[in-house]
């Protein structure tokens, strides 16, 4: 799946025009394969991205819905991590406009708040997924929920 939604192209042909208008802005002297690269590469990027994505989230599906109690937790761990990611990203972004909008942006402590990266913050937000899902995990077995909370015979067939 993520590799057919890497090949979708979409943004790479965005890309790819950005690059022939960057192109044709430098008189021409741009050669063709290295206009093309750059959508190419972010094509790539994508499909290793969102395929590794579809794995992980696959496995992850496949740990939780195995007990209703584990669909609990996973769900209420995953929302509970999304609700805190679109916080920070929601105030980084209305705290920069309003900066930006009231002529703040160069003064203390909006020039810090400002100058934070969202490239930056994405690596961040990867990371942060990926620690919580392995704290959540370990947390799981290291207080034996599967042992205090048993799937009762005949529960998972219906």
């Amino acid at each position: 799946m993520g590799l057919l939604f890497g090949l979708g192209f979409d943004t790479a042909t965005q890309v790819g025009a950005l690059g022939l208008a960057a192109g044709s802005a430098a008189d021409g002297t741009l050669p063709p394969l290295a206009i093309i690269a750059l959508p190419l590469i972010f094509a790539a990027g994508m499909s290793l991205m969102d395929t590794t994505d579809g794995v992980f989230m696959a496995k992850a599906y496949e740990w939780s819905f195995s007990n209703p109690v584990r669909k609990i937790y996973y769900n209420l761990t995953m929302t509970g991590l999304s609700i805190f990611v679109a916080f920070v990203v929601g105030t980084v972004e209305l705290v920069s406009l309003l900066a930006d909008r009231f002529g703040a942006a160069d003064r203390r402590p909006w020039s810090w708040l400002t100058g934070i990266d969202l490239n930056t913050i994405g690596i961040v937000i990867v990371v942060t997924f990926l620690v919580t899902w392995i704290g959540a995990v370990s947390l799981w077995k290291l207080r034996r929920f599967d042992e205090r909370y048993p799937v009762p015979q005949g529960a998972m067939e219906q």
